[in-house]
């Protein structure tokens, strides 16, 4: 007899575990939701989506807001599917955080308006000003001889990414410490400056790492900014010393997109 209680003691236990784990189960699965946003599919937790109460996704979720579904069943939202990524990273993180030169802001901020996330569109207006602002300053390298100023060339750009591009080019050449490159130099925010600068001279020479294309002299290296310039989508505005009949013979170019 205590044996039999025993057993139907266990089996109760058992069913009580069972019907338990199914519970969690089922709450596990329902606090998944499914949304179908412009045809791409985003598979996310409830508590994610109702994060920012008032927000258009957590009134869906509450049932404020009545949303149509597709044909599988999910909820279905007439918007930007790929930017949406964006939108759901945010509630994820509470940040935001987009890819390195991301340029639609102004889209993510209309789309920020339409989910109803005040504080994702002030993060997006905030950062498209900056961005506004810092492609209006000109930023500048110079390269030039520690001994002798005249020889150099500066660099102007409303772009500080494409002047960060000319400068680690420079250095990485510099450290490599080729035939007829200056031994010693240093570098601050603006500035590669050589203890000896190129002269023009047969035989001075750097090599580019992009292509291992043999450059030579200072004016070469010049023809060399113009063309990076070019390949990026920059115009030279103008040569700032024009005086001596010649780009090659400037003291500066300016660049601008």
């Amino acid at each position: 007899m205590e044996r039999k209680a025993s057993r139907r003691e266990n089996e109760c236990e058992e069913k009580t575990s069972n019907s338990e784990s199914c519970e969690l189960d089922k709450d596990y699965k329902t606090s998944l939701i499914t949304l179908n946003v412009g045809g791409y599919l985003y598979i996310t937790q409830k508590q994610t989506l109702t994060k920012y109460p008032d927000s258009f996704l957590e009134g869906i979720i509450n049932g404020r807001i009545m949303c149509p579904f597709d044909a599988d069943g999910h909820y279905f939202i007439d918007r930007d599917g790929l930017l949406f990524r964006h939108i759901l990273n945010f509630l994820r993180n509470g940040e935001l955080l987009l890819p390195e030169g991301f340029r639609e802001n102004q889209l993510l901020a209309q789309e920020a308006e339409f989910f109803q996330l005040k504080v994702l569109s002030e993060a997006v207006k905030s950062r498209w000003e900056k961005e506004q602002l810092a492609s209006r300053e000109t930023t500048f390298l110079e390269i030039t001889d520690s001994h002798d100023r005249s020889q150099g060339l500066r660099i102007f750009c409303n772009a500080p990414e494409f002047i960060a591009k000319i400068k680690s080019r420079i250095v990485l050449v510099s450290k490599s410490r080729l035939d007829g490159f200056p031994e010693e130099f240093s570098v601050s925010s603006n500035i590669i400056q050589f203890k000896y600068f190129i002269k023009s001279e047969n035989g001075t020479r750097l090599v580019l790492k992009e292509d291992n294309t043999f450059v030579c002299t200072l004016e070469t290296l010049k023809f060399e900014a113009i063309m990076m310039a070019l390949k990026c989508g920059f115009r030279l505005l103008t040569s700032l010393d024009c005086s001596r009949g010649s780009i090659v013979h400037s003291d500066a170019l300016h660049f601008i997109k």
